[in-house]
């Protein structure tokens, strides 16, 4: 061995001495083999390991050959950094490889004995569940000093119960083999211990299970997850349970990274370093070159501070290692190269300071040594000559770290709000106010729920009300753009972080303002459900595709335990407000096509229907077992034999925003038969409950609000049939006993979620019904006896009328005419043109009878220009929250084209209709 090596590790090391006093052998064999200057690469760590633990006897055997490799492996990593054969960098990540391995190794030595006694754990999905080991700080971010903690938190991915002779539940189970992997490497034999494990950042900490669900600890981190937990899962990666561990991690990122920027950082960082120096005065620790002034900690805290502020935007600065992230912070402009340099510098000296205190002893600690042997060997360990040269230097590196903290962090950086003079913008304001805008904000600042904000929220309402007034003062309104933003900024007064987000996003505060002058609805909407704003502030304002939804709720659901009702219709609500809400803003601020508009707000409706319909049929399968369908087969999950027609709006894909779905509920079902649970019902009774639940799913009221209003009174025989239609019996109630009107409203039915071979019989039902052959005539007088019946009950009245009202929906020349001239065409001339039934839409339909002649290009284009014309109209007086009543001159010329074809085409006695209006 290098005599003069070995003596310098010797002399910088009491714990080295006493493990070389131990294992001399086996070191000097090691040294032989590698000459302790060979640097290990995570294969080889494993390989090693592996090696060392491939033959033992007992339990304690296994313990005590991992606790003699770790003392042989600190025994060589304190000979390189004395003797600074390796670097930071590189110690750091063998010391974490090897945690990681060792981890790995406790995990599968310990999950034996519980296979044995218990079985395999089994979640509800019928999968073995694996436990997932999450590494936090140092571990997760592979910067493992020499004698760290390894902070670890246990989770699985759903809850069951194992299927051993002796029955427990998945979390039980992951709780056992995490106690026992704990003890394997935390337990202080004769010969040591492996690694000291810390698992107090789980959730609720050390008064919690310790292993947890997947969809506990995401809720957990929405509901409950505090800022400084933000700052630890920074640094948070998988080491077992890969495959789901990966999917566990991706969820918390939008908890730590927000898609915002997010300044509210820097004020929960300073909250957490007042209290480390709380702690470090009255602990003493002022020598710590950790917690101290300039320390590690500092140098972490820049680092952090600015990932949880830009994380979400620069994907760069999502990486968990300080020294990379540094380097990051210089490359995306937010550091100076020349202040980088200075804190890499810092960082490095100080960490391998930390090293050398804890190669004195082998112990967690970062204080310097009071004792002046210790402090000599601390000397050797840092290749110093004497203790004031040291201080020197360290004094040096701890005020570069100091200053740049103060600089970006203690100062009040806020968002750098500039107070304004408010007197002034207030009276620059009143200029736009009337009596009521002016007693409106004098009422707010002297409201109740103003003076007993917490003072930080107050701090941060009057940093948000210059720049919100300035911003109201540029808009089209300024009052009823802060008529309508008032509702909202009171109730976000006790959850202030929206305030700062919507201060630090200049462009999102703008778009608000823009949308609260044509929309009172998205007002509403925001002020009434707070929690879209987080939606709202990180919109591209692009139409969603269809994909996009089902990838959102699938994403959604993901984690929501199957018996978790609640959680499911919050999911379900917020999936259609948000992305309503997003539609409309496309809508406003993009001016986004109306077709499109409606394709998008429809698509979100289906995927809300497929997603409840699958909640629904599951529910009820899990309670009462699965149904047979009529050809004997038993069902599945995917082969169902239910499905859901969407009538009206929905299947006519022209949906609006406040539209409700009009549904109807179709099975093939053994009616007779019973389901295969311990609890049995018949197949009928089966259907029934799944659309009773999912009727419950979509429309109980919650704190949400409802999902969707729904109106199933077009099924067979209305409101006195049965909820839900076996297929036969509906294709004979629409041959033999159906009304007019009911072939009326089947033009625009569409088979939108369910069984897909049903769906298709379902469509071979519509097509053969509406391909019928009909009396013209007949069909004719059908058609106007309906529509005369809605304009009585729906249309303007006379004195409406004659004061010059429009009711763009029901009146004369409105959307109604145009929907039943299209529906009308379609029984009329589809038993010689069965193309004219081919689709549910009304621009397909009137395309589609200039296509087969009889429409002419320019009376198809003229009514199709009107409907769309008018449909758009009507769009905007939703999100205005008016009704459809227009001033009948603005409309003049489209009721002429609208009324003039439907004389043509239906009703000849029409012929002066608006003249008499």
């Amino acid at each position: 061995m290098n005599r003069e090596q070995l003596e310098k590790t010797l002399n910088a090391s009491v714990y080295a001495t006493q493990v070389f006093s131990i294992y001399r052998e086996q070191i000097e064999e090691d040294y032989k083999l590698d000459k302790y200057l060979s640097l290990l690469s995570q294969c080889e760590i494993v390989q090693l390991t592996q090696k060392t633990l491939q033959d033992f006897e007992n339990e304690q055997q296994w313990m005590k050959l991992l606790r003699v490799l770790r003392a042989r492996l600190m025994f060589r990593w304190i000979w390189q950094d004395v003797n600074q054969l390796t670097n930071v960098v590189q110690l750091t990540k063998e010391l974490s490889d090897f945690a990681d391995v060792c981890i790995n190794e406790a995990k599968d030595f310990s999950k034996k004995p519980l296979l044995e006694k218990y079985g395999e754990p089994i979640g509800c999905d019928g999968l073995v569940q694996d436990l997932i080991v999450i590494g936090m700080g140092k571990l997760g971010a592979q910067e493992l000093n020499l004698s760290s903690d390894i902070d670890l938190i246990f989770a699985f991915d759903e809850q069951g119960e194992t299927n051993g002779r002796k029955t427990i539940d998945v979390q039980q189970f992951c709780i056992l083999w995490g106690q026992k992997l704990i003890y394997l490497l935390d337990h202080i034999t004769a010969d040591g211990f492996v690694f000291r494990v810390d698992m107090r950042l789980r959730p609720w900490g050390d008064g919690s299970p310790l292993a947890m669900s997947y969809a506990g600890l995401e809720k957990y981190l929405i509901q409950h997850g505090r800022e400084w937990e933000r700052y630890a899962w920074i640094k948070a990666r998988i080491i077992t349970g890969m495959e789901k561990g990966q999917e566990l991690l991706a969820m918390t990122r939008p908890f730590v990274f927000r898609r915002y920027v997010d300044y509210t950082a820097f004020s929960a960082m300073r909250d957490m370093k007042s209290m480390i120096e709380k702690e470090v005065v009255r602990r003493n620790l002022q020598d710590d070159i950790k917690l101290g002034a300039g320390g590690i900690r500092e140098i972490e805290f820049i680092v952090q501070v600015f990932q949880l502020i830009y994380g979400g935007a620069k994907l760069e600065l999502q990486d968990r290692q300080c020294l990379v992230n540094l380097e990051h912070l210089a490359e995306v402009d937010l550091l100076a190269p020349s202040v980088v340099r200075e804190l890499k510098d810092a960082y490095i000296f100080l960490r391998r300071v930390e090293h050398a205190i804890q190669a004195l002893n082998d112990q967690q600690t970062q204080s310097l040594p009071t004792d002046e042997d210790l402090k000599a060997r601390l000397l050797v360990g840092l290749g110093y000559s004497n203790w004031c040269l040291f201080l020197s230097d360290l004094h040096k590196k701890r005020e570069v770290v100091k200053a740049q903290f103060k600089l970006l962090i203690q100062e009040n950086i806020d968002g750098q709000v500039v107070e304004k003079n408010n007197e002034d913008l207030q009276q620059r304001l009143n200029v736009y106010l009337d009596e009521r805008g002016q007693q409106l904000v004098e009422e707010f600042w002297s409201s109740n729920a103003v003076k007993k904000l917490p003072a930080q929220a107050l701090e941060r309402l009057k940093a948000f009300w210059p720049p919100f007034v300035e911003l109201i003062l540029d808009s089209e309104s300024p009052q009823t753009a802060l008529l309508r933003l008032m509702p909202l900024v009171e109730s976000v007064l006790r959850r202030t972080v929206y305030l700062v987000m919507l201060i630090e996003n200049k462009g999102a505060l703008q778009r608000l303002i823009k949308m609260a002058v044509v929309s009172p609805w998205i007002c509403q909407e925001l002020t009434q459900y707070p929690v879209l704003l987080d939606d709202f502030l990180s919109m591209d304002f692009e139409l969603p595709t269809r994909l996009d939804l089902q990838d959102a709720m699938r994403h959604q659901l993901l984690r929501v335990e199957a018996d978790q009702i609640e959680d499911q219709m919050r999911v379900l609500r917020l999936f259609k407000k948000s992305h309503v809400l997003t539609v409309a803003a496309s809508d406003v601020l993009a001016e986004s096509p109306l077709m499109k508009v409606s394709d998008a707000l429809t698509d979100i409706a289906e995927v809300s229907v497929e997603t409840t319909l699958h909640l629904a049929y599951r529910a009820v399968a899990d309670r009462f077992g699965f149904p047979v369908l009529k050809s004997g087969q038993r069902c599945t999950l995917d082969t169902k034999g239910f499905i859901v027609i969407g009538y009206g709006k929905l299947g006519g894909i022209e949906l609006g925003y406040g539209s409700d779905l009009d549904l109807v509920f179709i099975h093939d079902l053994d009616e007779q038969a019973d389901t295969d649970g311990l609890k049995q019902i018949t197949s009928f009774e089966f259907a029934l409950k799944v659309a009773q639940k999912f009727m419950s799913l979509m429309t109980t009221q919650t704190l949400d609000g409802r999902a969707y209003e729904i109106d199933t009174r077009l099924r067979p025989s209305g409101e006195s049939g049965v909820l839900v239609t076996s297929l036969r019996a509906y294709g004979l109630y629409q041959e033999k006993s159906a009304w007019l009107w009911e072939h009326q409203a089947l033009v625009r039915a569409r088979s939108i979620a369910g069984d897909d071979c049903l769906r298709e019989q379902f469509e071979q039902i519509r097509i053969n019904v509406l391909t019928q052959i009909r009396d013209v005539q007949s069909v004719q007088h059908e058609v106007l006896k309906m529509r005369q019946k809605m304009k009585d009950h729906l249309g303007s009245n006379e004195t409406e009328k004659k004061s010059g009202i429009f009711h763009l929906k029901q009146d004369a020349g409105g959307i109604v005419d145009i929907e039943f001239m299209a529906q009308y065409m379609v029984l009329a001339w589809s038993g010689t043109k069965p193309d004219l039934a081919r689709y549910s839409d009304n621009v397909r339909i009137l395309e589609d009878a200039a296509r087969l002649g009889t429409l002419s290009n320019a009376e198809a284009q003229a009514l199709i220009q009107a409907y769309l014309s008018e449909r758009a109209e009507s769009h905007r007086l939703a999100l205005a929250n008016h009704n459809m009543q227009v001033q009948a001159t603005d409309w003049q010329d489209t009721r002429e084209i609208v009324c003039k074809l439907w004389q043509k085409l239906i009703d000849p006695t029409a012929e002066n209709v608006l003249d008499s209006q």
